[in-house]
């Protein structure tokens, strides 16, 4: 980290390389890793008008969410509205991440709004802040509502529909109506709904994406806490690696949940989600998860 610092310093040392808009970025980026975020401010003040860009302001508002100093980051976005920059969505999903990791889902829609009011482009990563904040808040309309929204954009492609195929199966199977979901053993200890949701739907982003890295990565962080885990949870981990057609970690997934000590296997919802695949039209895939619930000694009833 720090020789790629020290490769920006002798860069800005040799005035006959100009730096650009991404460098002054990276610079910024840099300087909040290994001096803070008080550094990258200080070095973002004072930098002349002209490098005050789009890019440099993204990259602080970004070293202000990722430490979840909220007062600064809005601070910083309120400046940012009134720039008259031109900015991509991801200056916007930058907020709304903030939001998502205080817990202050509730103001994600503003955010949503005022990128549409600019006339930006929101990419799947903005849908998925904007789901998971409607289903933290178990506003599951609005999801649906959503959901149409993107069908409709221009920009939908394979992965998205890959991912809304995906939310459709989670919210037909997880009966996320009622905020009396929650039980005492999650209260108990300090977990909460939302905070299970965001996962859950940051595994489905993932699986949209085809990373099945990331969804390893996050289904073995969950498992190694100590926290209960829901039907909920098994049933977005096994659709995920299920519309991946990862056969191996599905079957895995579903001896877990079957074992499981904290968390009862509800074969009702393993139908919820058989009926979601069929009504999602992957037919090939509703056919895998038929299959996988013979061969576990459980009795699928819709087929």
């Amino acid at each position: 980290m720090l020789s790629s610092l020290q490769i920006s310093e002798w860069m800005v040392s040799h005035e006959e390389y100009k730096l650009s808009d991404t460098d002054y970025a990276i610079r910024i980026d840099l300087m909040t890793k290994v001096f803070g975020i008080d550094a990258a401010e200080r070095y973002f003040e004072d930098l002349p008008l002209t490098a005050k860009t789009s890019e440099t302001y993204t990259a602080l508002l970004h070293s202000y969410a990722a430490a979840k100093l909220t007062e600064k980051a809005e601070e910083l976005y309120e400046r940012i509205k009134g720039s008259k920059l031109s900015f991509s969505a991801l200056l916007y999903n930058e907020i709304m991440t903030l939001y998502m990791s205080v817990g202050q889902v509730e103001k994600v829609s503003s955010v949503v709004e005022e990128l549409k009011r600019q006339k930006v482009e929101p990419d799947i990563f903005t849908y998925n802040l904007w789901i998971s904040s409607c289903a933290a808040a178990l506003n599951i309309d609005q999801v649906q509502r959503i959901l149409n929204e993107m069908r409709c954009d221009s920009g939908c492609n394979d992965d998205w529909q890959r991912y809304i195929n995906l939310v459709n199966i989670y919210v037909t199977a997880s009966r996320l109506t009622s905020a009396d979901s929650i039980s005492p053993i999650e209260i108990e200890k300090g977990i909460t709904q939302r905070e299970w949701i965001t996962y859950d739907f940051l595994v489905m982003l993932y699986a949209g994406l085809g990373d099945k890295d990331k969804i390893d990565q996050i289904w073995k962080s969950l498992r190694m806490t100590k926290q209960k885990m829901t039907s909920r949870n098994y049933i977005c981990i096994l659709s995920s690696y299920l519309i991946l057609g990862h056969m191996k970690e599905v079957g895995e997934v579903f001896n877990q949940w079957k074992q499981s000590t904290t968390t009862e296997f509800d074969i009702s919802a393993c139908n919820s989600v058989l009926s979601a695949f069929e009504d999602a039209g992957l037919m090939e895939k509703a056919n895998d998860l038929h299959m996988l619930l013979i061969s576990g000694n459980c009795s699928p009833t819709n087929k």
